[in-house]
């Protein structure tokens, strides 16, 4: 039964345990009070009847010394009584208005006797009830006994006991009530949490484009409340970040599929054309076939290059993967001077400008591939300008970074593909062929390198001029970094 009890109290809603709590508490604070009270009351009235006999037997005693008995009657229902005590021996005095039960009066008349002061009690007697009883000696060896009803106190704290229950049972009922409404109210901005949770729960979260308009903004419920509401709203602003990010994310990847696929197939077509060629191979001349052959190398050698970025992307960027890095100690203006040797001999239609500095830079990183980030970025300026363009890159140490800017002077950069210039195969040149456009990964390569060596890559400059600027953490040799001063050397092709 308790067990059932306890199942039934755990189903129940937050605002009924609380209401009924609170009853409970008060029903028990009601209790302490009611008996505080009442115990009070009958004291007092107690004392209060105390008084009275005090001051009747003031009079009765009087009379009782010059009589001998008491002639002068008391309160209708009370009792008094003139006892001689000799020893043990009690005797009572005639005439006296006195119940037929005489032993409670008796036995109280031998003991004021006997002790020699005033004493009262409360007996019961046979027939009449429950007796107030006082007790003075008149004389010695005579005591005055006094016997006053305590029904109309009972009744009193009967009355009060009724008073009370009534009162305090309407009290509990409307604070139970009301405390229910009450407390349904404040806990309303909860309720609304709830509704707005199992709105996100309903939500198809499953979509590619996935978000969570949902927010409770509610403005009650007081300072737990709103701290908890906004908990509450931050974690959905976390979730639906989350999910953008993750739509994102998989636009991004189905977006690289279709790229990925569409670069592999022009080379894969190619390789496939010019190998059903050969099956015409002995009706061919050596000439044609061997311009066949190279053509079938170069498309070859062009997908491998692709799939080796492509590897070398999805290493860097698998977080559980060891940074596919060779690192050493290495100069990094010579390294971007032997980059512009080939870029000169490989794009001689373009003046270059190189500013290294007047003494060497040195840093920790991978040679190979930082000389693999500035072949990039110089062929992508080469690839991207008209001819006569002119190719600077500077390099120097500034704000604790070693900095080297490419910068050209073609047409620069729209701007609406300034946000995704460094997304995988993203042309801004659409119409730009792959021979000479490439395939778009050149610079997602050149910023994962960056990233893996700590650094960042960043485009700037506007119409007529395009800046890619390389920023890598220096390590200092020998407790200091070799910086490169301000005032360079420069180099004029």
């Amino acid at each position: 039964m308790l067990r059932r009890l306890r199942g039934t109290y755990r189903r129940l809603r937050l605002g009924t345990r609380l209401a009924l709590g609170l009853g409970m508490l008060s029903l028990v604070v009601f209790a302490v009070v009611g008996t505080a009270l009442t115990a009070y009351m009958r004291d007092y009235l107690e004392q209060q009847l105390g008084d009275q006999l005090r001051l009747i037997q003031t009079v009765q005693a009087k009379d009782a010394a010059a009589h001998g008995t008491v002639r002068r009657k008391p309160y209708y229902g009370w009792y008094t009584a003139v006892y001689d005590v000799s020893g043990d021996s009690v005797a009572l005095r005639r005439p006296a208005d006195v119940p037929e039960d005489t032993r409670a009066l008796a036995e109280l008349a031998r003991a004021t006797a006997h002790s020699g002061t005033e004493l009262m009690d409360t007996a019961w007697i046979r027939g009449e009830g429950r007796y107030r009883l006082r007790g003075c000696e008149v004389e010695r060896g005579v005591v005055l006994i006094s016997a006053a009803p305590v029904e109309g106190v009972e009744g009193t704290v009967d009355r009060l006991v009724t008073v009370q229950v009534v009162v305090f049972a309407l009290a509990l009922a409307a604070l139970v009530v009301f405390g229910r409404r009450m407390l349904r109210r404040g806990l309303k901005p909860l309720s609304d949490m709830a509704r707005t949770a199992h709105g996100i729960a309903s939500h198809d979260l499953t979509e590619s484009a996935s978000r969570l308009p949902l927010r409770d903004d509610g403005r009650d419920g007081g300072a737990e409340v709103a701290e908890l509401r906004t908990a509450f709203n931050t974690m959905l602003q976390h979730i639906d970040d989350s999910l953008a990010v993750r739509a994102e994310a998989e636009q991004r990847l189905r977006r690289f599929v279709a790229d990925a696929s569409h670069e592999l197939r022009t080379p894969l077509m190619s390789v496939r054309g010019y190998a059903d060629l050969f099956q015409y191979a002995a009706a061919n001349a050596p000439e044609e076939r061997e311009r066949h052959l190279a053509r079938l190398r170069a498309e070859a050698a062009r997908m491998g290059v692709l799939l080796d970025d492509l590897l070398l992307l999805a290493r860097l960027d698998a977080a559980e993967a060891k940074t596919p890095l060779r690192t050493a100690r290495a100069d990094l203006a010579e390294l971007v001077r032997q980059a512009a040797d080939a870029f000169r001999a490989s794009h001689p239609a373009h003046p270059l400008t190189v500013s290294t500095g007047d003494g060497p830079l040195r840093l920790r990183l991978d040679p190979q591939r930082i000389r693999q980030v500035l072949d990039n970025l110089l062929t992508n300026a080469a690839v991207h300008t008209p001819p006569g363009t002119r190719v600077t890159v500077d390099v120097r140490a500034a704000d604790g970074a070693a900095r080297v800017r490419v910068t050209d002077t073609g047409p620069g950069v729209p701007a609406e593909d300034r946000e995704r210039v460094f997304d995988r195969f993203h042309r801004v040149d659409k119409a730009r062929s792959r021979d000479r456009g490439g395939s778009g990964l050149g610079l997602a390569v050149a910023r994962s390198l960056v990233r893996a060596h700590g650094g960042r890559i960043d485009l700037s400059g506007g119409p007529g001029a395009t800046v890619f600027t390389v920023r890598l953490p220096l390590e200092p040799l020998d407790g200091a970094p070799d910086r490169v001063p301000d005032g360079a050397a420069r180099t004029d092709l």
